[in-house]
């Protein structure tokens, strides 16, 4: 059986609030989980990109890239 892994995908929208996606579970098992809203959904691949999809078009916010040096 697969170890339950947690992670996070963050962004800020245009006026500086924070929303975070959960991202839970493990190989084709994941789900997502958005703390600013209801929204759910299972994700088998892709799982950090949906996250930032959902961050994007529902809430507005901008997920930075890492070492992006900003």
């Amino acid at each position: 059986m697969h170890a339950m892994a947690t992670s996070r995908v963050t962004g800020t929208d245009g006026e500086g609030r924070e929303h975070t996606v959960r991202v839970a579970g493990a190989g084709n098992r994941r789900r997502l989980e958005c703390g600013s809203c209801d929204w759910r959904r299972p994700a088998q691949f892709l799982a950090w990109l949906k996250a930032q999809e959902h961050l994007a078009e529902a809430h507005g916010a901008v997920v930075p890239v890492e070492g992006s040096g900003a």
